[in-house]
């Protein structure tokens, strides 16, 4: 007796010859297990890191929570700090979409932030909008060109793009040190080196009575965006397909350095533009505090949020807010500065860590029909 096609489907199923549906959720499942467990990990050690110091870990979490999130003026502190992340969060997970492990997020930031300045300063006399306009272009175009580098470099010449990238963060803080101190250096500013201030009426505005800026707006549209580029769009597929399997992409005939480079310019265009918005509404000039960390902090975010537009908006605010707590606990637990730093950085050794526990466990993979 011959079988249908669907009864051959139905036999070769273990789950549907048990009686069971297939479960094509757990696949998904694993992707915010092993992030979130990483996560409960990490404070678990940072929780020990405290009872070392002599601190009482619970109090020292209820006190992160509180400066945080205990409150709205708390939680506007966390979403101006999360704004920049958002952005330099993409410069790390785009060009991960191609496989390549990018860390030049602080020096397109810079790049960014010193364009914008310099842009902003030429046309300061323009209407507003014409002068946000002019430094949101320059800025991504600055952080743009120098994430291209990098593309071109490992496309081109087959330099390992990590280091590229990490390489041209010390090239681009020591160009920002250079020009603020030389030629863009506001005669005013003694004891702190700036260049010249862009004028407060041409400063990106806040929202409402709020005290978080239009940046805000900035890194949240930009994931939504990176999200449908890369997910559901055709230049989207191209670039998972390199990240998947370079020589198939070859010999599929797809242009792997132009997309390669393209995917580094959107990636460092969004570090850009974190750094105009730095010196559009928070410095009002270029100085050394455009090198404040949101670049490395970036990575972090794009790591835990498993490289993924729409999640690295929710882990960019959970930082954000871990970051506004460093001031309470140098005030109230007396813990040094750097307490925040250990913080992050035992959460980015254990997200690498658990990078390879995918795929390990049995439950969360899919049976097959």
């Amino acid at each position: 007796m011959s079988s249908t096609p669907e009864a051959k489907v139905a036999v070769a199923t273990p789950a549907a010859a048990a009686g069971r549906p297939p479960l094509p959720w757990r696949p998904a499942l694993e992707g915010v297990v092993i992030p979130v467990g990483a996560v409960l990990v990490a404070l678990a050690l940072f929780g020990l890191f405290c009872f070392v110091q002599g601190r009482n870990a619970f109090a020292v979490f209820a006190a992160i929570n509180k400066a945080a999130f205990g409150s709205w003026y708390a939680f506007q502190n966390t979403l101006v700090r999360a704004a920049p992340l958002m952005l330099t969060a993409l410069a790390t997970a785009l060009p991960a979409r191609l496989g390549l492990v990018v860390i030049g997020n602080e020096g397109a930031l810079v790049m960014g932030g010193l364009a914008a300045t310099v842009a902003g300063l030429a046309v300061q006399t323009a209407p507003l909008l014409v002068v946000l306009g002019v430094m949101l272009a320059a800025g991504m175009i600055g952080g743009g060109l120098w994430l291209a580098i990098v593309g071109a470099l490992y496309y081109q010449r087959g330099v390992n793009e990590t280091i590229a990238s990490l390489l041209l963060n010390y090239i681009a803080i020591a160009l920002l040190n250079h020009l603020v101190n030389g030629p863009l250096r506001d005669p005013s500013s003694l004891n702190k080196p700036s260049s010249f201030p862009i004028p407060d009426e041409k400063m990106l505005p806040v929202i409402g009575s709020s005290n978080v800026h239009y940046g805000l707006f900035f890194g949240i549209a930009a994931c939504l965006l990176a999200w449908v580029l890369m997910e559901h769009t055709t230049f989207g597929f191209k670039v998972r397909m390199i990240g998947g399997n370079i020589r198939a992409a070859r010999l599929a005939g797809l242009p792997v350095a132009l997309l390669g480079i393209i995917t580094c310019f959107l990636a460092g265009a969004a570090a850009g533009a974190a750094g105009m918005v730095e010196v559009a509404a928070v410095h009002g000039r270029a100085n050394e505090s455009l090198a404040a960390g949101y670049g490395y902090a970036g990575i972090l975010v794009a790591f835990v949020a498993r490289h993924r537009g729409l999640p690295i908006i929710l882990v960019a605010t959970l930082l954000g807010g871990i970051l506004a707590s460093g001031g309470i606990l140098q005030r109230e637990f007396k813990l040094p500065d750097a307490t925040i730093l250990v913080f992050q950085g035992l959460v980015f050794l254990v997200i690498l860590f658990s990078d390879s526990l995918y795929g390990k466990f049995g439950f969360f993979k899919e049976e097959r029909r």
